[in-house]
């Protein structure tokens, strides 16, 4: 090993958030401590293709959502993945191939083939350490459907749901909707981020927009009851004994806390940090967060996001994010600011938990003799 700890930064991906993750990632970059850290870009195209980046990329990449991009790779920027190594798990395809020497992978990855737990299954075959959830708390996280199903058997609250497959599309019937769910509801893709894909529903009419929308990025769809109340988000941090932050509150200036809100209206939302509640009321949501985190088999990181019901005043859990953005204006990292623990030294946390966690499990037989 190095005197400096090599991470790789993973950013991009075949995702609808692809565009989110570079933002997060340039943030990622320029706040980690080079004194600690040798970093290595890796970007991940739309079709999935790996390539090794200069770090001197980031400089050019764009802020703006809408136009912020991979730039073109020459092809001995290309990299595979070999298995089954100690080290050099990453190759670049020069000629001849040159290993890549990391120690840890910081995967600054949003939605579908990124937090669902594929990329975790694909390091954990590598045998590279990596921050956040693991394959199980990965591919629950993202599936609101499981997640809820789980959240229910445990006894934490959430928004009463129906689950909505494609193949149904022909038979679902408005009608049940509104009798179970009550209108206005919303309709969002089981497993994507940043609201993508998510509509609310108040007719007919916009329930089969929703649904052709959704379904373009999912098989699978939520339905789900609108909540009237304060929408509040925490962030948690650790492995086996996890601690939760203070609150934020996102107070939606627009309909709801949609895509462009967050991402492409300035003035989508209002981003309350600290959040203004009791002591009562912050002790008892972070135990909530906390308690949904160890339910979901979540470690490394997630933003625990909640409902605080205007009608009298209990929680509920909305959804969690495993990887959660790291843009300028992202509440995860904002959260831990206002805690007191600084952006930087977050990031090292999150390493150390990732190296951690890789040490518990080598510590594992892989032999019944």
């Amino acid at each position: 090993m190095s005197e400096k700890l090599r991470v790789g930064v993973l950013m991009g991906g075949r995702s609808a958030e692809h565009e989110v993750s570079l933002r997060s990632a340039k943030n990622v970059v320029l706040a980690l401590d080079k004194d600690k850290y040798d970093i290595t870009l890796l970007g991940l195209n739309k079709q999935g293709e790996w390539f090794w980046y200069p770090n001197e990329m980031l400089q050019d990449l764009s802020d703006d959502p809408k136009t912020v991009a991979l730039p073109a790779p020459s092809p001995d920027q290309a990299v595979a993945v070999v298995p089954g190594r100690e080290q050099g798990q990453l190759l670049r395809l020069t000629s001849p191939p040159q290993p890549i020497e990391l120690d840890v992978i910081f995967p600054v990855l949003h939605g579908t083939n990124a937090e669902d737990g594929t990329m975790q299954g694909l390091l954990e075959i590598a045998r590279l350490p990596y921050v956040g959830a693991d394959v199980l708390g990965s591919s629950v996280g993202m599936d609101k459907d499981v997640a809820k199903r789980l959240l229910r058997d445990a006894g934490i609250p959430n928004a009463n749901f129906l689950t909505v497959w494609r193949h149904q599309r022909d038979a679902i019937s408005f009608g049940k909707v509104v009798e179970t769910l009550g209108l206005p509801c919303f309709v969002k893709p089981a497993n994507a981020g940043s609201s993508v894909g998510v509509h609310k529903v108040t007719d007919a009419a916009s329930f089969e927009v929703a649904l052709d929308d959704a379904f373009k990025f999912d098989v699978k769809l939520l339905i789900e009851e609108a909540i009237v109340g304060r929408e509040l988000e925490c962030s948690v941090l650790g492995n086996e004994t996890p601690e939760a932050s203070t609150f934020g509150e996102v107070i939606p200036q627009v309909d709801f806390y949609s895509y462009e809100a967050k991402y492409l209206d300035e003035d989508g939302a209002v981003l309350a940090i600290p959040a203004e509640m009791t002591e009562e009321q912050i002790k008892a949501g972070q135990e909530l967060a906390i308690r949904t985190y160890q339910t979901l088999n979540l470690e490394g990181m997630s933003r625990v996001d909640v409902f605080l019901r205007e009608s009298d005043g209990t929680f509920l859990v909305n959804e969690v994010n495993t990887l959660p953005g790291f843009t300028a204006i992202s509440m995860y990292p904002k959260l831990w600011e206002v805690s007191g623990l600084p952006y930087s030294q977050l990031l090292d946390r999150l390493i150390e938990f990732a190296l951690a966690r890789f040490q518990r499990q080598n510590e594992l037989s892989t032999s019944f003799f």
